[in-house]
């Protein structure tokens, strides 16, 4: 996200990797395309004529008034999932997909902010120096006398991830 030059994408949905693919493509600058393997056994519809998605349009997927989860990539349909499961205890979420880390649509994510007041971001990086780290500074410099508390953020431990399947079992 911080190299000049550089976009970044991070497709949430079959549709959302299609369209931010073709503009990829299209695209003269560099395009970093993060591809979450849980992506790749999701289902869903994806018509033959999806338009290319311009870099820098995040998505509201999910419409609510208490609080705005920002989530990235496969933590978009984990953030849906949640938002069904708190609607029993009164609470509506709204889900942002920022679709684009770079360029960020930082207006989405600060009108949400604005709207409910409170803002959850969450990626499966690492916290230290994570997308969730930038997301989060963005809402605050642009809604900190909007916001009721603090952003807060949700992402992996800073600790290695070993691949290995010997490793993992320990």
């Amino acid at each position: 996200m911080h190299v000049p030059g550089l976009h970044v994408v991070v497709p949430s949905t079959p549709r959302d990797a299609k369209g931010l693919f073709r503009t990829a493509v299209r695209e003269p600058d560099p395009v970093l395309f993060l591809e979450y393997k849980r992506l790749y056994s999701m289902e869903g519809a994806v018509p033959e004529d999806v338009e290319p998605i311009p870099l820098g349009v995040g998505e509201v997927k999910r419409e609510g008034e208490d609080v705005i989860v920002v989530a990235v990539g496969p933590m978009v349909n984990k953030a849906l999932e949640a938002g069904i499961l708190l609607e029993d205890e009164g609470i509506d979420i709204e889900v942002v997909d920022p679709r684009s880390l770079s360029p960020l649509d930082v207006d989405i994510l600060a009108e949400s902010a604005r709207k409910t007041g409170r803002a959850v971001v969450c990626a499966e990086d690492a916290l230290m120096a994570g997308c969730t780290a930038e997301i989060a500074c963005a809402m605050m410099e642009r809604c900190f006398s909007n916001l009721s508390a603090p952003v807060r953020r949700l992402a992996a431990l800073d600790v290695p991830m070993p691949f290995s399947p010997p490793w993992r079992t320990r």
